[in-house]
């Protein structure tokens, strides 16, 4: 149901977008006392961070999993947990196990446990991982504090400064290597490195062997410093108390709401236009949506000193999205084939409550990138695997179980076709071979969410969002300010959003940063 205000509404902030960023960017604003509309497409907010009803179940439209939340100190700023927001520890924070060597191993928060789990399925990978924890879990620290607050030159040169010079050397060197570089530095077990490879450049969309992507070897360190959680009753649990943030700051919350422009007047932005015609002014407007929509699509009546900002929009590609997702509800749990009885009681909880990736080998990575461009799928594709209702019953109906299971590098332009469901059909095939005989006659119901149905159902160009990439050292080079500072050259005008830094996941930070930005100026 549309909350779209009157025509005659007065606001001083209109945020286009109610994706989590764009949600914690409101959420800011209206706690400061800005009169605060947010302007959502679809009937409901949140965008992929959000859950909703299927089969009698709660999913999630992305993975349950949040690293980065917490640490921005976003719930403690909003006091989210007043509005029904709470957290569910998961530790193992992750299993993995791959295509050609079936042995499932799991991944635990404290370091002294995970260096145990190493010496017994990597016993020649002790010191190197001990060697990598070192190196990286100081970068993983900077990242985490530089994305905390606004970057600014002096900002981040003082974190630099503040831990005498930490994590800043390997992050400089890290950067400049493609991720496979960094980890083989380290590791020489391919079912070592792979899944850290899945969890890395595979979910940015690129192959591990791209140099710059030395950052997504970070991954591993990230569980040892952040905690995996999971919000009670699923991901969406985020966008749904932020909006109930906003609105008891008196903010408004428009679902079911088009904008067709973004008007400007002058030097400075008036307000947004929506596809009814009806016009809403602000001397703010907040764009929590793509860069590319924002400056090619609804930007209207630009002042010239946004002109290079337009053309640089206009011949920077936008790219295919390469992600998908099956939901499920099942009848009954599947077990693991190979998991063996030392590590069940290594992990003192269900194996099934963490979620698992299932990696094809580093080479066949690089490959599965490579056939993005001709629309194929790796036979195998790397996988990430959850049961989220083991963990959290909330989401379930109390028989069943609820089943998820997402599938990378499967691109928007798949040559067969996103009509038929056969080809996700036979990633449950391929996903049955790794536990015990049963699973497929469990599933009760089941949907894919593909990019092509990310970009009808969730206003996702050819289903991918932008994303930022470059890390603080991006941030710190400044070469993108609309992405690094969230300001635009039209006064009023910002960004925020997955493309905005510090990128992509449920983080919140970009939100958080830009509004703090806005306040500060």
């Amino acid at each position: 149901m549309s909350t779209t205000p009157s025509l005659d509404a007065r606001f001083d902030a209109l945020i286009v977008g109610g994706g989590h960023n764009g949600l914690v960017c409101a959420a800011y604003l209206a706690q400061s006392g800005m009169k605060v509309l947010v302007i959502e497409a679809r009937s409901e907010v949140g965008g992929t961070a959000a859950s909703e009803s299927y089969a009698g179940v709660t999913v999630n439209i992305c993975n349950c999993d949040h690293l980065t939340f917490r640490t921005a100190g976003i719930s403690d700023d909003l006091g989210l947990d007043r509005h029904g927001l709470r957290y569910i520890d998961i530790d193992p924070t992750q299993l993995a196990t791959s295509w050609s060597d079936r042995r499932v191993w799991p991944m635990f928060h404290d370091l002294d446990r995970q260096l145990e789990v190493i010496k017994h399925f990597f016993p020649n990978e002790v010191e190197g991982y001990r060697s990598y924890a070192k190196a990286a879990m100081p970068v993983v620290e900077l990242i985490l504090e530089a994305g905390s607050q606004p970057p600014t030159r002096r900002s981040l040169v003082g974190k630099v400064l503040a831990k005498r010079g930490r994590g800043a050397t390997t992050m400089l060197k890290w950067s400049k290597l493609s991720s496979a570089q960094v980890l083989r530095q380290f590791f020489s077990s391919e079912l070592l490195i792979a899944p850290s490879l899945v969890t890395g450049p595979t979910v940015w969309g690129v192959s591990p062997h791209t140099p710059g992507t030395g950052l997504g070897a970070l991954v591993y360190a990230m569980r040892h410093v952040a905690k995996v959680g999971r919000p009670v009753g699923g991901s969406g649990m985020v966008p749904i108390t932020l909006r109930r943030s906003i609105e008891s700051n008196g903010g408004v919350v428009a679902t079911s709401t088009l904008v067709s422009g973004i008007l400007c007047e002058g030097d400075a932005v008036r307000g947004v236009e929506l596809t009814d015609g009806r016009i809403i002014e602000a001397p703010l407007v907040v764009s929590a949506c793509n860069p590319h929509d924002t400056f090619l699509k609804w930007l209207r009546n630009a002042p010239a000193c946004a002109q290079p900002l337009v053309e640089k929009w206009r011949n920077t590609p936008h790219y295919e999205g390469y992600e998908s997702k099956i939901d499920a509800r099942i009848t009954r749990k599947p077990v693991l084939r190979d998991i063996d009885e030392e590590t069940l009681r290594n992990l003192g909880a269900d194996p099934l409550a963490a979620t698992m990736v299932v990696a094809p080998t580093t080479e066949e990575l690089h490959e599965g990138f490579g056939k993005i461009a001709t629309g194929e799928i790796l036979d195998r594709p790397a996988m990430l695997v959850n049961l989220p209702s083991i963990a959290d019953p909330t989401m379930s109906n109390g028989v069943d179980e609820v089943f998820s299971l997402e599938a990378l590098f499967t691109p928007y332009s798949f040559r067969g076709g996103w009509a038929s469901d056969a080809e996700p059909r036979r990633w449950l095939e391929l996903y049955a071979d790794l536990v015990e005989p049963g699973f497929l006659e469990s599933i009760a119901e089941w949907r894919c969410m593909t990019p092509a149905k990310y970009e009808s159902e969730f206003f996702l160009p050819q289903g991918h969002a932008t994303s930022f990439a470059g890390g603080p050292l991006a941030a710190l080079l400044n070469t993108n300010p609309e992405l690094t500072r969230y300001a635009t050259p039209v006064k009023g005008l910002y960004l925020t959003g997955a493309a905005t830094f510090p990128g992509a996941g449920v983080w919140g930070a970009s939100g958080k940063n830009a509004a703090l930005t806005i306040l500060r100026r």
